[in-house]
């Protein structure tokens, strides 16, 4: 069956390019000793654009994208944020995008294989029709499920239940490692029982916490520290202007502080930090892309004794000096996925956000006419909407609600 959408290719001049494509319909199983099936169709109808989308192009410009592409294929249909509607079943869905033969997918091991639709060996969301393992595509919440058209501030805030359910597994993730990293610690200073310490040592991994970074994703996690520990102290750092609307919106939703570092030295930027937590940090989480995140955190010492560094970046080396790394106790631990629980917790929270704030359109007649510019020059460009989304078919989104 043919289709038209938006997909990635090795190409250096053309990574990204819209237009006719042949579908394929594979089985596929979300996890071990599940049954493979066949997808069943589903209509996209809204989808957000993100960073890894901008990875992947950048992959095809260097020829490096093979890996990810479908089975038999030589190109990859990108998008992996959004909401479909299912004619089968006369209702939306949210695609839980990873699955394969694995037991847990955030836990898959070497011996084990995954895809992702719109990013590794599956097709995704960036098209007029596709195919989806039926058991990947998630409720909406009771009242949304008999609706006809989605208002569109709704499938603005969906296009986040990726994002955020990384950020909800994040949360189990830091609290399950810094409860056992430092509950002994908790029980020695309290003198209490291993259960309570370990409930101190959950909490306190937050006190002092860093995000570098002001995209969605360190938004997202610090929206589910505070939501789980409201006694956490929050510090963004970004580069952009202190009253810009993504940082003001980011400080309204976690009652965090923001240090803009763009005219600091990394030396400059540890004193400020230290400054604003009264200390040392707790915990630091790298969103930013940058390697200063791991210069800061560890040669300036902005993370503290007993600290844990949560290295969610994609593409810088994290480098320390085991001396200090082994002496003061650090924890760096690197974790990025998500299960379908995590997914199914993000669109109950999303619904009732007020994400769709953040998120503006890009018409969908200009994205397909240059979808290469748009990626490089309106969404992903200095100055980009925190969030940029597109209308993929209007004929499912309430833009009157």
């Amino acid at each position: 069956m043919k289709t038209y959408g938006t997909y990635f290719q090795n190409d250096e001049k053309l990574p990204v390019k819209y237009g006719e494509i042949n579908l394929i319909n594979p089985q596929r199983q979300r996890l071990k000793n599940e049954p493979l099936l066949s997808g069943v169709e589903a209509l996209p109808v809204f989808q957000g654009f993100c960073g890894t989308d901008f990875e992947l192009m950048k992959m095809g410009r260097a020829g490096k994208l093979c890996p990810k592409f479908p089975e038999g294929q030589n190109r990859l249909i990108n998008g992996h944020e959004g909401v479909v509607w299912v004619p089968s079943e006369k209702r939306f869905a949210i695609v839980l995008i990873r699955g394969g033969d694995s037991f847990d997918p955030t836990r898959y091991t070497e011996d084990e294989t995954y895809f992702e639709y719109g990013c590794d060996g599956a097709d995704g969301l960036f098209c007029d029709k596709n195919y989806f393992n039926p058991h990947m595509l998630l409720h909406l919440p009771k009242k949304y499920e008999n609706c006809k058209k989605l208002p569109l501030s709704v499938a603005k805030k969906l296009s986040f239940a990726d994002p955020y359910a990384c950020a909800v597994f994040q949360l189990e993730r830091m609290e399950d490692l810094g409860e056992a990293h430092n509950f002994r610690v908790e029980m020695a200073k309290h003198k209490c029982t291993e259960e309570e310490a370990r409930r101190l040592a959950k909490d306190n991994v937050f006190s002092k916490t860093v995000v570098f970074g002001l995209g969605m994703t360190g938004l997202f996690i610090a929206d589910q520290i505070k939501i789980n520990h409201p006694d956490a102290k929050i510090v963004f750092i970004g580069r952009s202007a202190a009253d810009s609307k993504k940082v003001e919106f980011s400080k309204e939703i976690t009652g965090g502080d923001y240090i803009c570092t763009a005219d600091l030295s990394e030396e400059e930027t540890a004193e400020k930090i230290k400054e604003a937590l009264g200390g040392r940090a707790t915990l630091v989480v790298g969103t930013s892309g940058s390697n200063v995140e791991h210069r800061v955190a560890f040669e300036h010492k902005v993370l503290g004794c007993n600290g844990i560094y949560n290295s969610f970046s994609l593409g810088p080396k994290v480098q320390y000096d085991t001396m200090p790394f082994g002496f003061e106790n650090h924890l760096i631990f690197s974790s990025i996925n998500f299960r379908q629980s995590h997914m199914e917790r993000a669109i109950e929270i999303l619904v009732d956000s007020r994400y769709d704030e953040v998120v503006e359109l890009i018409d969908k007649g200009e994205f397909i006419k240059d979808p290469l510019d748009a990626y490089e020059n309106k969404i992903y460009c200095k100055g980009a909407p925190l969030k940029t989304g597109i209308i993929w078919n209007k004929n499912y989104i309430d833009e009157d609600e």
